[in-house]
């Protein structure tokens, strides 16, 4: 059953609100962004579904494995779309996020991310690596073969987009001859493109406030390269031209560089579309390029793919530390060790009837299915304890067999055993079927709770009786071979 199971952190939620992230090339002018916002919105607006659009431009975005958010810049905008309340609409968000994707393919000159943070939606792949150009071409070697994979929304890229920068290599022979310094020409650069730091410019003082004078060059000339090879840097002989000390240069360059651990690293998105997590990363484990990383690049586990990892080891133990804290508790109130295996054994039944459940409504294994687990633990442990220990009872106080006492313990407790259940799952199908508000977190957990305890409860009576006479069977055995012969040689009575 657990391979007819797909495997997730946490399923996506329909939530009320949908982001759009918006970003133009580099260079671009707030008016710019704007009308390519603007261009989006109405696409947005034109659903039925969505009740108002909220647009920002200039904030930073959130980006990089470390957490760290972008500068603000005017090039990228952010669309919130508030929508109906999921009773109200006929398309759930996922819906409406698909539906929407391919018409912004259709607006040219922008990256267009569709959906929020949320567990769930996003799958991220983290690579890392020290040497930039490798780096680079590896993540746009993973992501080609990421777009041929079916029923996934857009893959991005943290990786910065290369903007035009003016770069300025100083030949430091020539400039030790003319007593320049490579600090000299640094703050010549920066005084002359984007001015001196505020506590250093002179200041105009007049009767009501007090103005700031500062000196660089013009707007439209910062980027001339001949104006900037005649800018004067100061030497031990008097000012020289700038072009006489250093190299200067038009080329690309990125805005903004991650890093993780001290390495570089490119973060690449991918919209599940609201498929499983443990789908998507099970395909993109198996494209040749994730395969074959060259020897300086290296995958680090981030975002959900790494809390679903943590989340199995995680209910795995605490899963096998409750077990032995039940164990524990059943040998000090049965002062046995085998009998408690017995009920134990009720266990399995539980976890066969969840993941069948699970399977049958076509839920993943999450967080929330798997803490449905955890709650059967104790509901199963309970109803074998009322059928093993009233056998127990019934052997010691009334001298009755071992057969004859664990069938009637089937007939007194088949009643209480089975009006816990139907009142458990009573409390649980609301939840199940999601009469009120989202159920992407309870349902799964509700149907994994059903399924165990229906068949915990059916199979209980007809196996843990018959565990319970081949334990006893084996306990008695032991005794026969293990306890001393009186003298003369005949061996010691064992009642049975």
């Amino acid at each position: 059953m657990i391979g007819l199971l797909s495997v997730t952190f946490l399923a996506a939620e329909d939530q009320d609100q949908l982001s759009i992230s918006v970003e133009a090339p580099p260079g671009s002018t707030i008016s710019q962004t704007a009308d390519l916002a603007e261009r989006a919105r109405k696409i947005i607006a034109a659903f039925p579904e969505v009740k108002n659009v909220y647009t920002t431009i200039g904030t930073g975005s959130s980006g990089g494995m470390g957490g760290s958010g972008s500068a603000a810049e005017v090039r990228k905008a952010t669309l919130t779309a508030a929508l109906a309340p999921a009773e109200d609409r006929k398309r759930s968000q996922q819906a409406i996020e698909t539906l929407l994707r391919p018409q912004f393919e259709k607006i040219p000159g922008a990256r267009f991310s569709v959906g929020g943070a949320s567990p769930g939606q996003k799958v991220s792949l983290v690579l890392a690596g020290e040497d930039e150009a490798s780096l680079l071409t590896t993540a746009q070697r993973v992501m080609a073969d990421l777009r041929t994979l079916p029923d996934l929304g857009n893959v991005t890229s943290s990786a910065s987009l290369l903007r035009p920068e003016v770069i300025v290599r100083p030949d430091f022979a020539r400039a030790a001859e003319l007593g320049v310094s490579a600090s000299a020409i640094g703050e010549a650069v920066r005084i002359a493109t984007t001015s001196d730091y505020d506590q250093n410019l002179p200041r105009l003082n007049l009767p009501t406030r007090q103005l700031y004078i500062r000196t660089q060059f013009a707007p439209d000339r910062r980027s001339d390269l001949d104006t900037i090879r005649d800018l004067r840097v100061a030497g031990k002989s008097g000012t020289v031209p700038l072009s006489s000390v250093a190299t200067i240069t038009l080329e690309g360059g990125p805005a903004q560089i991650d890093r993780y651990d001290r390495s570089r690293n490119v973060t690449i998105d991918i919209e599940a579309q609201g498929r499983p997590i443990g789908d998507v990363i099970n395909e993109t484990n198996r494209l040749p390029s994730l395969k074959q990383l060259p020897a300086d690049v290296r995958r680090l586990a981030s975002g959900d793919a790494e809390r679903l990892t943590d989340l199995f080891g995680s209910i795995g133990l605490a899963m096998a530390a409750g077990v032995l804290c039940v164990f524990a508790v059943l040998v000090l109130l049965f002062h046995d060790f085998l009998q408690p295996m017995t009920i134990l054994a009720a266990l399995p039944l539980s976890v066969g009837g969840a993941f069948g459940a699970l399977a049958l409504f076509n839920f993943s294994l999450s967080m929330a299915s798997l803490i449905g687990l955890v709650m059967l633990m104790g509901i199963v442990t309970k109803n074998s304890i009322l059928l093993v220990e009233y056998a127990i009872m019934t052997r010691r106080d009334h001298g009755v067999g071992r057969t004859d006492a664990i069938i009637d313990a089937c007939h007194k407790r088949a009643q209480p055993i089975i009006m816990t259940t139907i009142a458990m799952v009573a409390g649980m199908i609301p939840m199940a079927i999601g009469l009120e508000g989202t159920s992407a977190f309870r349902a799964p957990m509700s149907v994994a709770v059903i399924g165990g305890l229906v068949t915990s409860t059916a199979l209980s009576l007809l196996v843990v009786p018959v565990i319970y006479e081949l334990v006893d069977e084996f306990k008695t055995r032991l005794k026969r071979k293990f306890i001393a012969k009186p003298h003369g040689g005949v061996p010691a009575t064992v009642k049975r």
